[in-house]
């Protein structure tokens, strides 16, 4: 199968649903890679100033996460119905964790008893490791396969936890606490930033280890993922990507090792789930739903993906206006001495 695309309506779907899943997966990432990090630090300035690190911004970054379901729905409704039936369990406690998390980092303001906070604190740290585990697996049980017959679901209910999916969970959640502290060097200074500078340059390393071993497993997951990256030509359109990867991870690990322009570990971060998205689209393009399902069987009709993309084309740009302004308003370093609550 080879990699040329075809630029019609529905590839330039496709590409709008997982730059917006990436959107997602950068802004969010960290957001719930700080929960992950919670227990590591129980002093309360620390998870004050933890929780403040993304107190302006957090709960805007599920608008892309919409923007991907309700898109995927629209543009492609037979993807979204077998996928939904495929993988109920993880997606629904997914969503669960990320409504959990979002009452306690509100409630965790206002209890005034040391229980109700620490009940809270523990409420941020589940919610965000559910959460960032069932995007992993979700992420690992579309990537091995889905059983699909005629067009419908034809697998088992828990056909979806298997040790991959279990190894992209570890992984995903891994690298969400890779870029939370990654976010909390960006945002603090001095003695507070020092502890969170460690354990990013610790936690960069799991991050890697887990890339290359998800990337090592993955091409014997399907036959095509095999040609695509072992077997010549096509290895030509893939190389690139391990290469950049490889680099990236030096850079980062340089960037963290010497201290000053601490902007650049978590910028590298997001370019190394980045080169990490792309790898998934060579494996995959052109399903929807590996092994069989296309992106053009699974398109709604022409006529809805034209109606669809004016809606697009003004609502973007009004998305990305409004979720730039908030990082640029917040930008700089963080206050130890105030919050925003």
């Amino acid at each position: 199968m080879g990699l040329g695309v075809d630029f019609d309506l529905t590839v330039a779907w496709a590409l709008l649903l997982a730059l917006a899943v990436w959107i997602y997966v950068v802004l969010d990432g960290f957001d719930l890679g700080i929960g992950i990090l919670y227990p590591l630090f129980p002093k309360k300035r620390s998870r004050d100033l933890m929780m403040n690190a993304v107190a302006p911004v957090w709960d805007g970054n599920e608008t892309w996460l919409v923007l991907g379901g309700g898109g995927l729905m629209a543009a492609f409704p037979l993807a979204y119905a077998i996928l939904l039936t495929a993988l109920y369990p993880p997606i629904v406690a997914m969503l669960l964790a990320l409504v959990f998390r979002g009452v306690a980092f509100e409630f965790r303001w206002k209890t005034t008893s040391r229980f109700g906070r620490r009940f809270w604190d523990m409420a941020f740290f589940g919610g965000s490791l559910v959460a960032a585990l069932a995007q992993g697996i979700t992420l690992g049980a579309l990537l091995q396969g889905i059983e699909v017959e005629g067009r419908a679901y034809a697998g088992g209910w828990w056909d979806w936890l298997t040790p991959f999916s279990l190894l992209c969970g570890a992984a995903v959640a891994a690298g969400y606490a890779f870029l939370g502290a990654c976010w909390l060097v960006l945002k603090l200074e001095g003695e507070d930033q020092t502890p969170f500078r460690h354990l990013a340059r610790v936690l960069g390393l799991v991050t890697v280890g887990f890339i290359a071993a998800v990337s090592l497993a993955t091409p014997f997951l399907e036959a095509d993922y095999y040609q695509r990256w072992f077997t010549w030509p096509q290895m030509l359109a893939a190389a690139p990507v391990p290469i950049a990867v490889a680099a990236i991870a030096l850079l980062l690990a340089r960037s963290l090792l010497h201290e000053g322009r601490d902007w650049l570990p978590f910028v590298l971060g997001l370019a190394l789930f980045g080169l990490c998205f792309l790898g998934l689209g060579l494996s995959m393009w052109p399903n929807v739903i590996p092994p069989d399902v296309t992106i053009w069987d699974a398109a709604a009709p022409e006529k809805s993906q034209v109606f669809m993309g004016v809606g697009a084309l003004v609502l973007l740009p009004i998305i990305l206006g409004y979720t730039g302004y908030a990082y640029w308003v917040f930008r700089g370093k963080l206050d130890p001495e105030k919050g925003y609550h």
